[in-house]
């Protein structure tokens, strides 16, 4: 992987620089999603490990005073612990380019396509990654059952995370009740062909893969239950895949991350098909940052231990702010 080398930050839009541990860094987290608590966890971690390693660094439970609190903490960079709406499609991104301040992860443009399921999948799609067959449904139209899709159905809401309001629909009579809990959770709905398979998480740090992690949930569904509520959820790291297997699971998430524009950490999900073939589900521009999340599992197996992984997430945020001449 490339290493970062950027240990300063600049003070103003003039060249003058201090150390990045001088800096004042804010840790965004909580904020009002549905990934509210996952959030907080995330974020309490991350805190954690900014200060073993000796940074400035304080937390912030977003709310609607937010650019108000920045300003009064003087912070100078900022350290995206948010997941869901309001923090990972691209609204805070927006705010921190205006205000002029650092932020980690993937700039406004990769956000908000990267929350949107439909968006993520027609853009992925146009670069070649498979996608298992799917439509849009949206509340104010009609809203029939697809007849040409294969079944089970998985229906899911196209702007939340951690698996939020996603139900597997067996048979027709499923469906009224299934479309009922996905639309109190969004306008707008994702139904896609169930794809029976493995569960395969790929993360990406700077463009590089990091080794697949395989999770098995004990219901076959790696749903909000499985990832944060069961203690049956099994993660194989690295996932015991074929030499070839590994390699286009990788190289797919390697081409989804460039074509959605990413930086600094993302998790590229799929299933692998009972031939062994990769089909995308979606992409996380902000991951869970969690010690059991997948992202610091895959980095401990590539050689980055949880702090070295925070550190180096920080440090590519600033490489951007040398890009675009950031810095308060």
């Amino acid at each position: 992987m490339k290493a970062t080398t950027s240990t300063h930050i600049r003070t103003g839009h003039g060249d003058n620089r201090m150390p990045l541990t001088s800096a004042s860094i804010g840790i965004l987290m909580g904020g009002q999603s549905a990934e509210r608590t996952i959030s907080l966890h995330t974020g309490q971690a991350v805190h954690a490990a900014l200060i073993r390693k000796g940074y400035r660094a304080t937390r912030i439970d977003v709310n609607a005073s937010l650019p108000f609190t920045l300003r009064a903490r003087k912070v100078q960079l900022a350290f995206l612990a948010l997941h869901g709406r309001g923090g990972e499609d691209g609204t805070v991104q927006g705010m921190l380019e205006v205000m002029r301040i650092p932020y980690t992860g993937s700039d406004v443009r990769a956000s908000a396509m990267g929350m949107n399921k439909p968006v993520t999948r027609a853009f992925v799609q146009m670069h070649r990654v498979p996608v298992a067959p799917g439509v849009v449904i949206r509340r104010a139209r009609q809203m029939i059952m697809p007849t040409h899709l294969s079944w089970p159905l998985v229906v899911k809401p196209a702007n939340e995370g951690s698996t939020v309001g996603v139900t597997i629909v067996h048979k027709p009579s499923q469906w009224k009740k299934a479309l009922a809990r996905v639309f109190e959770h969004d306008h707008e709905v994702l139904v896609e062909s169930f794809i029976e398979g493995r569960e395969i998480a790929v993360s990406v740090l700077d463009g590089a893969t990091l080794p697949p992690v395989e999770i098995v949930a004990p219901d076959g569904l790696y749903d909000y239950a499985a990832k944060y509520e069961q203690v049956g959820t099994r993660y194989l790291c690295p996932a015991p895949l074929t030499t070839g297997q590994e390699q286009r699971v990788r190289a797919l998430a390697g081409r989804s991350y460039q074509a959605m524009g990413c930086a600094g950490a993302a998790r590229i999900d799929f299933r692998l098909t009972q031939r062994g073939r990769p089909v995308f589900l979606e992409i996380n521009t902000t991951p869970g940052m969690t010690r059991r999340s997948l992202l610091p599992m895959s980095a401990m197996q590539a050689g980055l231990d949880y702090d070295a992984l925070i550190e180096r997430i920080l440090q590519s945020a600033i490489e951007r702010q040398w890009r675009w001449g950031g810095g308060q």
